[in-house]
């Protein structure tokens, strides 16, 4: 609820600090006393225009800050969580008002923008009166008043959370049916790719074993000359290893007499002449294997030349050719496999349809029957507020146009207001002072559901009667045993009602001149009698008045 309210020059308010209560609050005044700029000023608070004509003249600034005891539960918290503010505590919202047209927002004394502002005060307080009607023009808002009025709000959630699984379901088929109609136009190019990948067959590291094959076979002519002329050297006629091998003979058959000096020479004949076997050993198998098949070279060439044309042609290195040809299969595997994907999801997202409409329709006659009830619930109201020949009701008509997670229900407030005339929209039909009527039996009907915490209503009784005004009391004393209700009236009948009554003067500025300046303050009991005796009698208040208001303050209580 509205805890207090702060003003500082903002038109011909100079200083005003107030504190309000639960309950019923009524603000009365003469005529011009500043009930009109109080409100404004509480609307700045809230995120309302901003305009340098508010500030006080003289001023460089006007300032309105509105303090605001929360529930845990409200909504409020949530926005500040989003918001990344601190949420503990009260709630304060400041506006300041330059005489230069700038403005700003602060909220718990953080800077904030106005959006915010604005967002936090719809979720605080409902400002109506007689040419304020946004609770009562949007049907989006009439859809979710009815909803709070019959405790839908957990169908509705239930059908939300139906909706998006509906709605991801035609996306997962839509995307599937995209897929499959992309990968159709490339099955054909798919299985001639793999196709031609098999019949070459790829390996991984095939191309650098082919390249050093191919080398290897085209330097074989001069490498074979080398290793022929190696293989003379060391076992041909030119060789020396029959001299040596003569030589250590001879040695040997001495080496016996002469231990000690022909010993290390015979090993070293006999290593020289193992090296030489051993080189001709070796030359000669390299000479073997420099012996090809000049049919090899060709088919070398050729596959290595296939391999890396295949590579270009896809544009990959060629040991990825096995790769690429397993990722193809598997598109290909895909495509073929995509028609009974898509018909499987397309069964999924039927069932997700029927789902979700099985879901909206029985949301729908639940409204439907709330509907009927709040139609009654309303119609109960009218009749003491004189509108007695007028028909209320609360239209709930399916409208695809509008489908979503809330479901496909278009709801309207639509009256008659007279016998003989057309129904239509509430906003359109009814007049100002009935439009305001319509409203307080709307808020009565609806209770505490659907509502903000702290609701203000501004004349509503005006160009009424005084049973009217008794009957506007009345129902503003009911809203106020569960939301805290502040209301500024002419009318005695319903100021009489009030648990809180504030007093809204004007009176001459301290400092002079031609300025004025607002006050308002609370009035006890005998000052309460006089001010309710004022607004029954006018100017000249008479003990008549005065054994009037204080009959009417009886009959309240």
């Amino acid at each position: 609820m509205l805890a207090a309210l702060s003003i500082r020059d903002i038109v011909i308010i100079d200083r005003l600090d107030l504190e309000f209560a639960p309950g019923l609050s009524a603000l009365t005044g003469e005529t011009g006393a500043g009930k009109s700029i109080l409100l404004d000023a509480f609307a700045l608070a809230l995120g309302g225009r901003g305009d340098a004509a508010l500030v006080r003249r003289g001023a460089s600034q006007g300032q309105v800050t509105a303090i605001f005891e929360v529930d845990a539960a409200h909504p409020a918290h949530t926005i500040l969580a989003e918001n990344g503010l601190d949420a503990a505590g009260e709630l304060i919202l400041r506006r300041v008002q330059s005489a230069d047209g700038r403005s700003r927002a602060f909220v718990n004394d953080q800077p904030s923008s106005v959006q915010l502002l604005r967002q936090l005060g719809n979720s605080l307080v409902e400002i109506h009166g007689q040419h304020d009607d946004r609770a009562l023009t949007d049907p989006a808002t009439h859809r979710r008043l009815l909803d709070s009025f019959a405790g839908l709000e957990p169908d509705v959630a239930g059908l939300g959370e139906v909706w998006r699984a509906h709605r991801r379901a035609e996306n997962a088929l839509e995307a599937a049916r995209a897929a499959l109609a992309a990968s159709e136009e490339q099955r054909d190019y798919l299985a001639h790719a793999v196709e031609e990948l098999d019949q070459m067959a790829p390996e991984a590291g095939e191309e650098d074993r082919l390249a050093e094959r191919r080398h290897l076979m085209m330097e074989a002519e001069k490498i074979a000359g080398e290793l022929s002329e190696a293989v003379e050297a060391v076992g041909g006629r030119s060789s020396p290893a029959s001299l040596i091998a003569a030589s250590l003979r001879r040695l040997e058959r001495r080496r016996d007499q002469f231990p000690d000096l022909l010993g290390p020479a015979v090993t070293a004949l006999d290593h020289a002449l193992s090296a030489l076997e051993e080189a001709r050993v070796t030359a000669e198998e390299a000479q073997r294997e420099t012996a090809f098949d000049p049919g090899e070279l060709e088919s070398t060439e050729e596959r290595l030349f296939a391999l890396r044309a295949l590579a270009r042609k896809y544009r990959v290195a060629a040991d990825d050719l096995p790769t690429l040809r397993e990722q193809m299969a598997g598109q290909l595997a895909e495509i073929e496999d995509g028609g009974a994907r898509v018909a499987a999801l397309d069964q999924e997202a039927q069932a997700a349809r029927a789902a979700y409409e099985n879901a909206a329709s029985a949301l729908s006659a639940s409204r439907k029957a709330a509907a009927a009830r709040l139609n009654e619930a309303v119609m109960a109201e009218l009749g003491p507020l004189r509108l007695d020949q007028a028909i209320f009701e609360a239209r709930v008509e399916a409208d695809p146009a509008i489908e979503g997670p809330e479901g496909g229900d278009r709801v309207e407030f639509w009256v008659q207001t007279n016998p003989g005339t057309h129904p239509g929209p509430l906003v359109k039909v009814a007049s100002g002072g009935e439009l305001s009527r319509f409203m307080l039996a709307l808020k009565v009907a609806l209770a505490d559901r659907g509502s903000a915490p702290t609701l203000v209503f501004d004349e509503i009784d005006t160009a009424v009667g005084g049973a009217v005004s008794d009957a506007i009391g009345q129902r503003l004393a009911r809203l106020a045993e569960r939301v805290q209700v502040l209301t500024v009236t002419h009318a005695p009948q319903v100021a009489a009602r009030a648990d809180n009554h504030l007093l809204i003067s004007k009176s001459a500025d301290n400092g002079g001149g031609d300025r004025v300046t607002t006050a308002v303050e609370p009035l006890d009991a005998p000052r309460r009698r006089e001010e309710i005796a004022r607004m029954l009698a006018g100017a000249m208040i008479t003990d008549e008045a005065r054994a009037a208001a204080s009959r009417l303050l009886a009959g309240a209580g």
